[in-house]
């Protein structure tokens, strides 16, 4: 039987949930493609050795530390006042610090001022990413039937393999005409400020999105919580454990092909070409695109726990794999772990939307997936790029890295097989914490 057509409403979330999480998530990414190739040189110049490249990687972390205070204050602003308005300030936020950083003064022309900017607007960007995913995610899954919340709820997840895709098809299309010497010199600086033309763009759309129904069913019932934090730590705090290490595995592997790690590794120890590198990094940030929307659909069956769980197996069968390919330099072998590695990340990401927003109670539900997004990102992520780097320094060796991820990787499957099943259970203040569902998923 073929699902109902989608109301216009529904389409115009799905393509402020899709495009806006899209451009967020070009603006954090440019951000990483840049220290993988120049920001070194251009921001951390006196430093030498595998610092100048450890310690910009280690920048991209920085910005995950704020991510909590983000999601904190974003969180209550959703939770009391609306899901939209958090949808346009963090994109705003975002968008002005990505344009800021493409007309930063470099470490030649203003000194140890143009690394302390830079860090600046990261932690800018990493605070508004603190509040956006959650905001988009509700929207989406909250506008969704009860028995579609998994492909509804995908419309954001694929906003993530979406920005990584258009951040590394600008980045290939800035440097093959430029040349690696004027890319370096000022061509960098273009991706950063095409960020102005999208932030304009994503605010058109985003304005045009009708609330959340089920906030403003809270609204006219006068049902919002008022203090959402202390209520979410006070009475859930196992629940914001289970969904902070859930994440944990996704954004640790994630950061592989989106976080600038793979990019270096290409260029600067197998010597391949960095637009060569991007294009392979696109290939598979398709893959993960297909892949999560399919991982989405498939939870909308299977269930969020079973679905999760299972895309996190075999995402640890094929880690080590995947890290001997791509240290053979053999650009066909690359290629393949990428694409198949893109394919599998996709399966525990596209549900996660669903299982957040089933997860935690109307009233406290944008904070609560808001911290526990944002600590899973640090626990995941954060520094993945500086550990892999320091890793394979260390032991001379890419399969060090598979082994730290595995690690992550198995601590969210465990705990995704922890979580109830709840497809189809009431979201709304009246289904309260754990009400049944209608087709009895526990």
């Amino acid at each position: 039987m073929a699902a109902p057509r989608m109301t216009r409403q529904q389409r115009r979330v799905a393509m402020a949930t899709t495009v806006g999480t899209t451009i967020e998530w070009y603006d954090f990414f440019i951000y990483a493609n840049a220290v993988a190739l120049v920001f070194g040189g251009l921001f951390f110049s006196p430093l030498e050795g595998p610092l100048q490249q450890l310690v910009p990687f280690a920048t991209i972390g920085i910005s995950f530390l704020v991510r909590p205070l983000g999601a904190a204050l974003m969180g209550r602003l959703g939770d009391r006042y609306g899901r939209r308005a958090v949808l346009v300030l963090t994109l705003v936020l975002m968008g002005a610090a990505t344009t800021l950083i493409g007309v930063l003064p470099t470490y030649a022309s203003i000194g140890a001022a143009a690394p302390v900017l830079l860090v600046l607007l990261r932690v800018v960007q990493g605070f508004s990413a603190g509040g956006e995913w959650a905001g988009a995610a509700l929207m989406a899954v909250e506008h969704a039937p009860a028995d579609r919340r998994g492909r509804f709820g995908s419309f954001p997840q694929l906003g993530v393999p979406a920005g990584m895709l258009l951040a590394a098809a600008v980045s290939a299309a800035v440097i093959m005409p430029l040349g690696e010497e004027r890319y370096l010199e000022w061509g960098w600086r273009i991706p950063f400020l095409l960020s102005i033309v999208l932030l304009a763009l994503g605010h058109y759309i985003r304005r045009r999105v009708e609330e959340s129904p089920v906030f403003s069913e809270m609204e006219e019932s006068a049902a919002t919580e008022h203090a959402p934090l202390s209520t979410l730590f006070r009475r859930h705090p196992v629940k914001v454990l289970q969904a902070s290490l859930v994440f944990v595995g996704n954004n640790g592997a994630g950061y592989m092909l989106v976080g600038g790690y793979l990019l270096n590794y290409g260029t600067t120890r197998l010597g391949l070409d960095s637009s060569l590198m991007l294009n392979m990094l696109m290939a598979g940030s398709v893959a993960w695109f297909a892949s999560t929307w399919y991982g989405a659909v498939l939870s909308d069956r299977l269930g969020r726990p079973r679905t999760i769980g299972g895309g996190y197996g075999l995402l640890l069968l094929w880690l080590f794999p995947m890290f001997w390919l791509i240290g053979t330099g053999e650009v066909a072998l690359v290629l393949l772990a990428l694409v198949v590695f893109g394919l599998l990340l996709g399966l525990s990401y596209g549900a996660l939307s669903a299982m957040y927003a089933e997860h935690f109670p109307a009233s406290i539900r944008l904070s609560g997936a808001s911290i526990s997004y944002a600590l899973g990102a640090i626990l995941g992520g954060a520094f993945v790029p500086a550990v892999s780097v320091w890793l394979e320094d260390e032991f001379n060796s890419v399969l060090a890295v598979a082994a730290y991820l595995a690690v992550l990787v198995a601590v969210s499957g465990a705990t995704a097989m922890t979580f109830a099943d709840r497809r189809g259970a009431d979201l709304t203040h009246r289904g309260g914490e754990g009400a049944p569902d209608p087709a009895g998923h526990r």
